[in-house]
């Protein structure tokens, strides 16, 4: 959440960019300037009311000013155990949840799934106050989640994928235009491993960038494509029965 500390950062910087001193807006506020020398300071106190007479000095709207410090605030690189359960407790939430970490704009939401826009709205009013999105007028959004966003991984979220996802996903037979299954088993090093890993994760970014890259196609150049990626130290139960135990 951004703090008045934050947005009185913002304003220092603010002041110095437009070349306002402390004497010249003590002057314009009215008030001596150790008092505004006060009031910028770490322990002191600077009302919501006067952070306004400030943004009409420096001619700044507050909205602009508290979404500048909105978007100054780090990004989640996942979601808390409640976010994740208010998210899945809600079917329709859920669907819109995954919509906008994707970045589809509103219109295009509507347009796909049977939402009104009444719904819509409500739903994206609920992830705005989740702090998942920070939602503007006209229904547009600023995504708080970072680029690296997972799913907590035995989170709520995750638990609904394996339950109702993952077996229809793989049911497919992965033959059409452009798919593939791949499953390769192997021993390598342990410090290798971490290179494949990071090396899976960029081709799930590449595959998120370019679907952001091609929202300007028309629709009727998508197709939805669905890539799972994952990597475990494991060994399928059919090889686990075979192998040799020590001493046998």
């Amino acid at each position: 959440m951004s703090t008045t500390a934050d947005l009185v950062t913002l304003l220092k910087t603010e002041l110095k960019t437009c070349g306002v001193t402390y004497a010249a807006l003590a002057t314009r506020l009215g008030m001596a300037e150790s008092s505004v020398k006060r009031m910028f300071s770490k322990s002191g106190d600077m009302p919501l009311s006067r952070i306004d007479e400030i943004c009409r000095v420096l001619n700044l709207d507050f909205a602009e000013l508290a979404r500048r410090v909105a978007d100054t605030q780090p990004l989640l690189m996942e979601l808390t155990l409640a976010q994740e359960k208010a998210v899945v407790a809600d079917r329709k939430l859920l669907i819109v949840a995954i919509c906008v970490i994707s970045q589809l704009p509103a219109e295009e939401i509507l347009a796909t799934y049977r939402f009104s826009e009444a719904e819509l709205v409500k739903a994206l009013t609920q992830l705005d106050r989740l702090g998942i999105i920070d939602l503007r007028p006209g229904n547009r959004y600023r995504l708080k989640v970072a680029k690296g966003f997972r799913w907590r991984p035995h989170g709520p979220v995750m638990e609904f994928f394996r339950k109702e996802v993952l077996d229809d996903y793989f049911a497919g037979g992965f033959d059409g235009e452009s798919e593939m299954l791949m499953v390769v088993h192997g021993e390598i090093g342990r410090g290798l491993a971490n290179s494949f890993r990071e090396r899976l994760a960029r081709i799930g970014q590449d595959f998120s960038n370019q679907h952001l890259a091609d929202q300007k196609l028309p629709p009727d150049q998508r197709r939805p494509y669905t890539i799972v990626i994952g990597m475990r130290s494991w060994l399928m139960a059919a090889l686990a029965e075979m192998q040799r135990r020590e001493g046998a």
